[in-house]
């Protein structure tokens, strides 16, 4: 075949494409369509600001020393994160494999071969054939498939990021849980100490028959012991949280340092609100969006698959082989040939393939734009946290305050009034100072739970 021939047949391609407009070559845009995405499409065109607090570095936002190290840790050995890593490098191998697709292939296949009839000398043959092979991407199926790839890229790079935070907020989260744990954990033994003074000073009161019965003993007794079996409650938890944090920094079990006093120092949180661009810069919503894209670059495969394909070979070596001859020395050979092969009847497998594919992004098109609804409501959950925990620790701080002075009257009471119901008061305003006491921490503990859910919701540790 000519290669004028060949040009021909490419040029009539390329008109029969034009001619239908399918679209095939069409880049991916954020669709508009519905307000959220609207929103969305114009956020992602601002400029970042990297005053926003999910652009803050993770060292600006967790201060403390000790945590500090291990975020620090994790991030260099956490093996989500290197396998997301990972994934990334695979991505990018397939990419380069998709724009490779563009080039010609060369094979090579040289062979020989020796015969002999009634005892004459061997006669030998040989072959050194080289095959090129080039497809002509008229109707971008390998452009799509280039893109579908990056798109891929995308994603995986968008997915390390989302599990870079997720480790520094782990990280985080399980610090301060046992720094909250501990601060319970010595609140308990000191209090279960006084306690045990309780107890014996109920004992005394009663031996020297100052109105104390046997049954204030008792309950006050078992109130000591309700307290001991809570330590061990928290004992259990403490060791969880440090094979947690082991598990995190990828290494054995082992006890954790943390600082003594829980304080998150981070930028306090005025707005009542998050802007779409910080939504926008989440690296969940990006993933979602490139799963998206593929969707359409699939989805504009499927139509490239009704149109022909045209491919160049070319075939030529060296032989001494010419028919059933065996001639010395050997020649060369070549050939040159274009095929142009276009689907008639595919017993509907491409129609099959189209329709799946278009219901595959809207499927798609769905789970992004709940993407952005979810982290939506994340944000906004993390907010109304970290708001009403700093409004019930200030509640606390004075009911913790009064509750101290209420246990202080009621022992007075207790040892210096005549009244038989005062051990009940005693009891209950001990019980009452320890409740608030913990609910204090885990006040504090939620709001700085609270902070970090929201640096990681809005994609935080870039």
């Amino acid at each position: 075949m000519k290669f004028s021939t060949i040009a021909r047949m490419a040029v009539a391609a390329i008109v029969l494409v034009s001619s239908t407009g399918c679209g095939i070559y069409t880049k991916y845009h954020t669709p508009t369509d519905t307000a959220l995405t609207k929103a969305y499409a114009e956020a992602r065109e601002m400029a970042v600001d990297s005053a926003a607090f999910g652009n803050l570095l993770w060292e600006d936002v967790f201060t403390d020393p000790l945590l500090a190290k291990l975020i620090s840790r994790a991030l260099e050995s956490n093996t989500n994160l290197r396998n997301a890593q990972l994934n990334v490098e695979i991505a990018q191998a397939n990419l380069r494999g998709a724009k490779l697709s563009y080039l010609p292939s060369l094979t090579l296949a040289p062979s020989g071969t020796g015969a002999s009839m009634d005892g004459n000398p061997i006669s030998w043959s040989y072959n050194l054939p080289a095959q090129l092979s080039w497809e002509i991407d008229i109707f971008g199926k390998i452009l799509n498939s280039k893109r579908g790839a990056q798109a891929a890229l995308y994603k995986s790079e968008a997915y390390a990021q989302a599990v870079r935070s997720q480790i520094i907020a782990g990280v985080a989260n399980t610090y301060y849980a046992i720094a909250a744990v501990r601060s319970q954990l010595n609140l308990s033994r000191s209090t279960a100490v006084l306690w045990s003074q309780t107890v014996n000073t109920m004992r005394d009161l009663k031996d020297a028959g100052r109105g104390v019965t046997e049954a204030a003993v008792v309950q006050s007794d078992a109130n000591y012991y309700s307290i001991l079996a809570s330590i061990t409650d928290l004992e259990t938890t403490l060791d969880q949280l440090n094979n947690t944090m082991s598990l995190l920094l990828n290494t054995l079990p082992q006890e954790w340092a943390v600082t003594d006093v829980v304080d998150l120092q981070v930028p306090q949180i005025m707005r009542a609100g998050v802007p779409m661009a910080e939504l926008a810069a989440r690296p969940d919503v990006q993933a979602a969006e490139q799963d998206l894209a593929a969707a359409f670059y699939a989805t504009n495969s499927a139509r490239a698959a009704f149109y022909p394909g045209l491919t160049i070979t070319a075939n030529g070596g060296f032989t001494n082989l010419m028919g059933s001859m065996i001639t010395n020395p050997g020649v060369w050979f070549y050939q040159i040939a274009g095929s142009l092969v276009a689907p008639i009847f595919s017993r509907g497998q491409n129609l099959a393939r189209l329709q799946a594919s278009k219901a595959q992004q809207k499927q798609a098109l769905n789970n992004f734009e709940y993407s952005l609804l979810s982290a939506a409501a994340e944000v906004s959950d993390a907010l109304t946290v970290y708001e009403k925990s700093m409004e019930k620790s200030q509640l606390l701080v004075q009911q913790v305050s009064d509750l101290e002075k209420s246990v202080e009257y009621t022992n007075d009471l207790m040892l210096y009034s005549t009244g038989s119901t005062s051990y009940l008061e005693v009891l209950t305003a001990q019980q009452g100072l320890l409740s608030a006491q913990i609910s204090q921490i885990n006040t504090q503990l939620a709001a700085a739970k609270a902070v970090i859910s929201l640096y990681q919701a809005l994609g935080g540790g870039r």
